[in-house]
């Protein structure tokens, strides 16, 4: 029988794994721009060193008794082609725009998911979620606007396209509740060599490039595990809460590695976005510990 205090324990370390992660995955914008290639060789590199370290990990985990199955089914191939997609689309943005516009765009994932949650699954598109979208949309219009002029609105656009496909991703793994998500994430990393083979060369990069992509596919996996390992041990709410730090983390480390500040319009754009992504996380993870407070509360009293 599990304690309080094991409780407790197992609740804090969910927090550091998911906040760990986090930061991890911010480190994506400053790892794409280091590296002198194009975003498809970026992609099969990252995917082929990650790939093998998910894999790794999934196969530990199904030692272990914990793990997931191996059989992806249509499903689960489904899910793998949309994140190969996505993930070029993700590497792509951050080639042609500025790191803070293409994370600040991303945060925008949970409104897009929910909508099509609604479209797909027929959940409920709460009013909370629908005034933060609205705000969130006001937000990215304005960061579009600012790119019009400054050459950065392809790179604008192919990170809507990807927090688009990334959403569509999840809304389906929430519909396709019995598909091994995270095998389908392995394959889906291994996938994103085939086009790199078929429309360039990945063996043809720059040798001082060879480091960067090697750690890009080590942290795209330690990410991944963190998050998983993290997710597991707290509410949702809150992970999705302690998931949001990725955008301020992926803005610091552009401005501390690469001295890059967007202009002031990508600035206030992407303040109004996060303000609505943190007061939307902030009233779930609310209303999920008014829940568990009820529960608790019920339980005692009955």
């Amino acid at each position: 029988m599990t304690t309080a205090s094991e409780t407790a324990a197992q609740h804090r370390l969910g927090m550091l794994l998911v906040a760990a992660s986090a930061a991890v995955f911010g480190l994506a914008g400053i790892l794409t721009k280091s590296v002198d290639a194009d975003p498809l060789t970026i992609t099969s590199w990252r995917g082929l060193i990650g790939g093998m370290l998910i894999s790794a990990y999934v196969l530990w985990r199904r030692r272990n008794g914990t793990g997931e199955s191996l059989h992806l089914g249509w499903q689960g191939w489904l899910l793998a082609v949309l994140g190969t997609i996505s993930s070029v689309a993700f590497i792509a943005a951050f080639k042609n725009t500025y790191v803070a516009n293409v994370v600040v765009i991303y945060a925008t994932v949970p409104f897009v998911v929910a909508l099509f949650a609604w479209v797909i699954a027929g959940e409920v598109f709460r009013r909370q979620t629908a005034v933060a979208a609205t705000v969130c949309l006001a937000g990215v219009a304005i960061m579009f606007w600012s790119g019009l002029g400054g050459g950065h609105a392809f790179g604008d656009a192919l990170a809507l396209m990807m927090t688009c496909l990334f959403a569509f991703y999840a809304a389906l793994v929430r519909r396709f509740r019995n598909a091994s998500v995270v095998w389908a994430g392995a394959v889906s990393a291994f996938l994103g060599v085939i086009p790199a083979w078929l429309l360039s060369d990945p063996l043809t990069v720059p040798r001082s490039s060879i480091a960067p992509l090697v750690f890009f596919g080590f942290t795209f996996a330690l990410a991944v595990i963190l998050w998983t390992e993290g997710a597991r041990r707290i509410p949702a709410a809150e992970a999705g809460l302690l998931g949001t730090t990725e955008v301020p983390f992926g803005i610091f480390f552009a401005w501390l590695f690469l001295a890059e500040l967007p202009p002031t319009a990508s600035l206030f754009g992407g303040a109004i976005v996060l303000g609505a992504v943190f007061w939307h996380a902030w009233r779930d993870a609310r209303s999920a510990d008014r829940f568990a407070t009820g529960g608790k509360f019920r339980r005692e009293t009955s």
